[in-house]
């Protein structure tokens, strides 16, 4: 999806092409995706002449370390936004986002890094979503809703406004969050109920 996110922009067509996948698993080196190289392995990053990346992985641990891998390294981040996206000029985006086709991000929204804003969600106004976290297709997110750092809002839920959800919670699928949710915390359902809760060091 980043890669074809990339092959659809403005930037594109600017001349800001992408080059091709670094992935771990050697069962995909020397293929192609999307008509783009699987490179070789993430270890292998300096022997390839590039300016960006974006960490494309959807599993949000995962994802946050590589990034902090690589940002360790001085490596840049791009942004994918796909042209058919709506983002709110006085919205703000980290590095390493990911905007998906259809999602709309109100004004004086801020993005943090390396977060995936999937197909179809939409941000409203004064949001503050936090690094590492996903909001998967077509979630709604009310006004001046805050979202943890690795937090989860699982496909269709909704999350009325001024509403928290912690550090890497996770709401699940269609839920409705109608109060905050603690840090690690899973809650589903209509209205949305805590049935676990990891504490963390």
């Amino acid at each position: 999806m980043v890669a074809d996110i990339l092959q659809r922009s403005e930037n594109y067509k600017a001349g800001c092409q992408p080059i091709g996948f670094l992935d771990d698993d050697p069962k995909l080196a020397g293929k192609a995706i999307l008509h783009l190289p699987v490179l070789g392995s993430i270890a292998s990053i300096e022997k390839h002449d590039f300016d960006e990346v974006i960490v494309a992985i959807g599993n949000n641990e995962t994802r946050m370390k590589i990034f902090d891998s690589l940002r360790a390294r001085r490596v840049k981040f791009a942004n994918a936004l796909h042209p058919h996206g709506s983002l709110s000029p006085s919205a703000e985006l980290g590095k390493g986002v990911m905007v998906c086709a259809g999602t709309v991000v109100n004004p004086v929204s801020f993005v943090g890094d390396n977060v995936i804003l999937n197909t179809g969600c939409t941000i409203d106004h004064h949001n503050r979503i936090g690094a590492h976290a996903h909001i998967a297709p077509g979630v709604h997110l009310g006004g001046e809703v805050e979202i943890g750092e690795g937090a989860l809002v699982g496909i269709g839920a909704t999350v009325l406004p001024g509403c928290v959800i912690g550090a890497w919670a996770i709401v699940g699928a269609g839920a409705v969050v109608t109060k905050d949710i603690p840090a690690y915390a899973t809650a589903v359902g209509v209205p949305a109920r805590i049935i676990k809760h990891t504490l963390c060091d």
